[in-house]
């Protein structure tokens, strides 16, 4: 799921498991939920979707009619049963792709549809990963301080912060995860009486 076209598969059918739609409306959606405006195109949708109805994940019908009678008829896109098998099973996979920056947006998306273990180790292995790349961050800074000019450091700085506010962020929502799935018991353990 790491490569950019299964990307676009999970966003597509986590969008079609809410509802079916058009193409128009996927990638109005894809642009307005991932942040995708200049990237998605109709030429990056449809061979996905065409795609997508050959491996039997979507299926698509004559819906209604665009531009008044004299319009062609929009394909509207439905997730099929093994549309809905294939998004469950690539929701909880809980590997290195589902945390790397081309996957996590999507994947941080569908979290309501996530088993709260899966959640967690994603959760997890993202923050990790910003870990390290905050490591790289200073460590770059350090090397190359005296050697670059005012923006380039000021790129770097931007850089470091960015990933450190990522990695507050992360360890907030994987406390958060963590407090819900304790049991009752140990979020608020019985009270002894009184002596």
């Amino acid at each position: 799921m790491g490569n950019r076209s299964g990307v676009l598969e999970l966003a597509v059918l986590g969008l079609l498991h809410e509802a079916p739609m058009h193409g128009y409306e996927l990638r109005k959606r894809v642009n307005a939920q991932f942040g995708w405006g200049r990237v998605l195109s109709f030429g990056s949708l449809y061979p996905c979707l065409k795609a997508m109805l050959r491996t039997g994940l979507i299926s698509a019908d004559a819906g209604e009619q665009r531009g008044g009678d004299s319009g062609r008829k929009r394909i509207v896109y439905t997730i099929t049963a093994d549309g809905k098998d294939h998004f469950a099973s690539a929701m909880h996979d809980a590997g290195p792709s589902a945390w790397e920056d081309d996957t996590f947006g999507v994947r941080f998306s569908f979290f309501g549809r996530t088993e709260p273990a899966t959640r967690l180790r994603i959760l997890e292995g993202r923050r990790a990963r910003m870990e390290e790349r905050l490591a790289n961050f200073r460590a770059a800074m350090t090397r190359t301080a005296e050697r670059v000019d005012a923006y380039t450091l000021e790129l770097q700085r931007h850089g470091l912060e960015s990933a450190e506010r990522e990695v507050r962020w992360l360890s907030e929502l994987i406390d958060g995860e963590r407090r819900q799935q304790r049991p009752p018991e140990e979020l608020h353990p019985p009270v002894p009486p009184p002596n």
